[in-house]
């Protein structure tokens, strides 16, 4: 649940409130604001974290409190003591605000979550924070009507960005705008900011670079002028003797609309900006939508407060209400409007209506095969976390089947006669009523929302009124055909619809076990494949390597390993790259916020368990025949929190924890830990510092003929650094040694201050491996070392933009195939059970295609998630466009026809995570031509421009009869159509 927090710093200067006043006061204000809201009035960000933490303070001293059904208030934990927050800072919302345009101003980021990210308050409620804390920055956003009706208020985060260019000047400049203001405004801003005349100015609908009308209405709503977020405006500049030439020039564009190619059109290459944004993120992406609803949701503030909404029905409009058409003379040639970030649903959409047995079956009475009782339908909501409350909401059994009948009724209006674009606000509705996932105005990924609709479809169209139970059978050494057979007829005896007619596949699934060899074959049913980039079968990785003898600073090592390789793989990899001494070996760790995640042992630990964005530290330790303590080092530093006295200060890690060994043979003083600690610090002393105080030789450490296997090997077990820095200028030996703060922890968490007593014995177990210290860094200290070499370590993959060379080599998807059909160990947390070991083992995976279904589904898995970051992947996949040829990866040896697929859909995604934009490639079958759907604006495309790094579902149906194979392209040439898997 979300609940609303606030925190006083009192910048006013009165009486301090108590939490309980707060509440109250801000619950009241808050009440008497939702009275009066209305079109034009300010609501602000605030971020979610500060808002919590202001709610964990007002209600510290409030016990659960529970609702009945009518309330829109969530039941609350007792919340504990909780300290009052600092002064508001929205610094997380925001971009830098060094870097803000005069005419945009502060932007916030552009994939921030509603209840996630940000809490929308009114002005009043704002006011009366700000009077209280203070801080910023003040992030004010109005009201404005929405919805068919024009009876839906909703807050405007994200106002219009749109990308100015004037011509002939060629100058090019960002503006924020409201999609409610008029386009006589949009005239007025760009005369501003170019110091040009109204006189002077034509202004052009520019998407895509191309003139598509010229906005002469100065009456008429930027929302209605259905402008894209980020997308280009055309400023034409004309030189006007007298004031009759401009009208005589508007008139005749009017008259005859744009030409192609007329002589004021100007070609100008995409910005980087229009590029990952444009359409992606339109005008009504940030409309937070009912957010008098959104805000009666906060638990406790506003508990008792009208719930407040403005929900008139939105209906799609069967005329449609868009000024833009789109071309062609067939069927099939209909947009989809773009509400607000629906790209990704409206190039999902467009790919499914032109799925020819799709476009059939809905085009029919499908009404009959609707399964009105399966449980499995679309008729519960799951619980919707909104703002204020959790509520379940429960569809009567007359709502079973909607999303069927909603996606039925939008195909059918698609392939209806007529050429203006729709906007399916009425499938949004229903989209987001069975899956509030896909709610709001915020981008989704196109994959994600397919795989929900054939799902949901599939259920919704379930032939099966009542499934019956199926127990699998083990294969106990049966032939895979019987055992496949098996599966499937079980599979349909619980599953039969038109979904399954069409999209759904069979693959057989092989684990054999590590320990026994046991082997379990299952054969299970696929919607769509799934295909990993992966163009090698290796991974680079970095990892920084430390010498723990003080011979050497830290650096990092990039080397090159399997994909699907163990960690003795990359030790053995490392040792070669920094020259490891035979007396030398390695200990590999992950460090994760500055501390020790793991020590990565076990050399079988899979590589496929490190991710992109870990961390990895190689420590370079002497082998040793005595028995030694793993002495870990952690660094620490003073930090004080905003608003906190200097008594308040407490100590935090930072920079990269280091390892060590010490003897345990001998007797271990105090003095002995902070010897080893200076070598392990020696190599980052800075220059000066050596003058001011001498550094002792390691001699406590283990010695040289003890730590090597190899006796006669003098040099390795030399440490030059240190001897130079353990004599003077004279060459005696130095015997000043300062102090450094460390402190011991006990295996009973008690510390001891190794500063002092240095002859004191350290009492330790005899069972002891390790012990931990710490080293806390003062500035008189930080001033001895240069510490840089601690900071910033590498992350084993850094993710840039993609070179030259990488655009150059395409990947084949059947590379990408045999990626995904490749033996592979699984990852620790899908370790399977083996029935005769009794214990879950990390088995192999291996798969083959068995059944393929009429039409093939294919994501390219171009988004790679780890656990702080995403990134999307460009590479350029080359994928066949006819004669797709399968033949040879199909395990089921009694198919003897050939498997020959042909591309007839995809969806494109340009652009970054969260920012971009979808679009889709159809083919026409009637046509036999190749039209780009990019939301309402639809334009014929050559075959040749289909393929692109952008390209992200494939959609392939299975050739017909008597089809040539001749004729196209075999992109199965030197894969030997996978005869490589077998």
């Amino acid at each position: 649940m979300t609940e609303v927090r606030v925190a006083c710093n009192n910048s006013s200067g009165g009486a301090q409130l108590t939490p309980e006043e707060e509440r109250v006061l801000i619950r009241d204000i808050a009440i008497a604001s939702e009275t009066k809201s209305k079109e034009g009035d300010s609501f602000y960000l605030i971020t979610q974290r500060w808002w919590q933490h202001w709610i964990d303070y007002v209600n510290q001293d409030q016990t659960n409190v529970t609702n009945d059904g009518s309330s829109m208030l969530e039941n609350c934990d007792t919340v504990s003591s909780s300290k009052r927050p600092a002064s508001i800072d929205n610094s997380d919302l925001i971009y830098d605000v060094n870097s803000e345009e005069s005419n945009v101003g502060i932007e916030i980021h552009d994939t921030l979550l509603e209840g996630r990210d940000y809490v929308l308050l009114p002005q009043e409620v704002w006011n009366q924070l700000y009077s209280w804390y203070g801080g910023g920055p003040a992030l004010a956003r109005k009201v404005i009507s929405s919805g068919l009706s024009q009876t839906e208020f909703a807050v405007e985060v994200y106002p219009l960005r749109l990308q100015l260019l004037v011509m002939p000047k060629g100058d090019r400049c960002a503006v924020r705008i409201s999609k409610k203001e008029t386009i006589g405004e949009l005239h007025k801003r760009a005369c501003e900011i170019f110091y040009l005349n109204l006189e002077q100015v034509c202004i052009w609908d520019y998407y895509g670079h191309h003139k598509h009308a010229l906005m002469n209405d100065m009456d008429k709503t930027l929302d209605d002028a259905n402008l894209q977020m980020d997308q280009d405006i055309l400023v034409e500049v004309h030189e006007i003797a007298n004031g009759t030439a401009l009208s005589r020039f508007i008139r005749s564009a009017q008259d005859n609309g744009p030409t192609v190619k007329d002589a004021s059109s100007f070609h100008l290459e995409p910005s980087k900006s229009s590029l990952s944004i444009a359409g992606g993120l339109p005008a009504s992406k940030g409309a937070s939508r009912g957010y008098s609803a959104e805000l009666s949701q906060s638990p406790n503030l506003i508990s008792q407060g009208p719930n407040l909404t403005y929900q008139g029905r939105e209906l799609d409009n069967a005329c449609g209400t868009s000024t833009v058409t789109t071309r062609g003379s067939s069927g099939g040639l209909i947009g989809l409007q773009n509400l607000g970030n629906t790209c990704f649903m409206n190039s999902a959409i467009q790919c499914l209506v032109h799925t020819s047995e799709f476009a059939e079956y809905f085009r029919e009475d499908y009404h009959q095969e609707i399964n009105w009782k399966n449980p499995l339908g679309i008729k519960l909501i799951k619980p919707f976390i909104c703002y204020r409350s959790q509520v379940e909401l429960v569809i009567d059994a007359d709502d079973q089947g909607e999303l069927a009948l909603a996606f039925g009724e939008l195909l059918r209006r698609l392939w209806a006669p007529g050429r203006t674009a729709i906007a399916p606000r009425q499938f949004k509705m229903k989209l987001a009523r069975f899956a509030p996932q896909f709610s709001g105005y915020n981008q989704h990924d196109s994959q994600e929302l397919l795989a929900f609709l054939l799902d949901g479809l599939h259920e919704d169209l379930n032939r099966v009124k009542h499934k019956p139970y199926k127990k699998s059978k083990d294969a106990d050494g049966r032939p895979d055909e019987e055992v496949a057979d098996e599966y499937w007829a079980s599979h349909i005896a619980r599953n039969d619809s038109i979904i399954v007619d069409v999209c759904q596949g069979q693959y057989k699934s092989t684990l054999v076990c590590p320990e026994c060899n046991k082997i379990s074959v299952t054969f299970d049913p696929f919607m769509y494949l799934s295909l990993p980039l992966q163009s090698t079968t290796t991974r680079s990785m970095t990892v920084t390597v430390f010498t723990c003898d003080g011979s050497a600073l830290p650096f990092a090592c990039t080397v090159t390993v399997p994909k699907q390789g163990r960690c003795r793989d990359l030790i053995n990899a490392l040792g070669c790259a920094c020259s490891l001494k035979n007396s030398e070996e390695l200990k590999l760790a992950e460090v994760r916020n500055h501390l020790f995640q793991r020590f990565l042992e076990d050399p079988l630990i899979s590589l496929s368990t490190i991710k992109d964005d870990d961390h990895l530290a190689a420590y370079k330790i002497a082998k040793s025949l005595k028995k030694t303590l793993l002495l870990r080092l952690i660094h620490r530093c003073q930090e004080q929190e905003t608003g906190d006295t200097k008594a308040a200060q407490k100590l935090k890690p930072f920079g990269m924890p280091l390892v060590s060994l010490i003897s345990h043979d001998d007797i271990i003083t105090r003095g002995d830990i902070q010897q080893v600690v200076h070598t392990m610090l020696s190599p980052l002393l800075r220059s000066e510092s050596l003058r001011q105080a001498d550094i002792p030789e390691p001699s406590s450490s283990l010695a040289a003929s003890d730590m090597c296997h190899n006796g006669s090997s003098d040099e390795a077990c030399t440490n030059p650094v240190s001897d130079s820095m353990n004599k003077d200028s004279s060459g005696s030996r130095a015997v000043t040694l300062f102090k450094l703060p460390l402190q011991l922890v006990e295996e009973s968490n008690a510390c001891i201050d190794l500063s002092v007593g240095e002859d004191k014995t350290i009492k330790l177990s005899s069972t002891s491996t390790s012990m931990l210290v710490y080293v806390d860094w003062s500035q008189e200290l930080l001033e001895k070392y240069d510490i840089h070499y601690l900071e910033n370590l590498p992350e084993v993959f850094k993710y840039g933009a993609v070179n030259k060379k990488a655009r150059a080599e395409p990947l084949s998807l059947y590379t990408c195939l045999e990626g995904f059909l490749r033996e592979e160990p699984l990852v620790p947390e899908d370790m399977w059970y083996c029935p005769k070991c009794k214990e879950r083992r990390q088995a192999s995976k291996k798969l083959d295609l068995w059944r393929l279904p009429e039409v093939l589904v294919i994501h390219l898995k171009r988004f790679s998630f780890s656990r702080s970051m995403k990134h999307k992947l460009e590479t350029f996949v080359n994928f066949p466009i006819r004669d797709f040829d399968l033949t040879n990866y199909i395990a089921n040896k009694n198919n003897t026809q050939r498997q020959l697929y042909e591309l007839y859909a995809l969806t494109n995604h340009y652009g970054g995570m969260g920012s971009g934009h979808y679009t889709a490639h159809i083919k026409l079958l009637d046509e036999n031509r190749w039209y780009n759907f990019d939301d309402a604006h639809i334009s014929p495309i050559n075959e040749e421009d289909v393929k692109s790094p952008a390209a992200y579902v494939l959609f392939y149906r299975r050739a017909k009869t008597g089809d040539a194979i001749s004729n196209g392209e075999n992109s199965g040439t030197g894969h030997n159509n996978g005869s490589s898997l077998k």
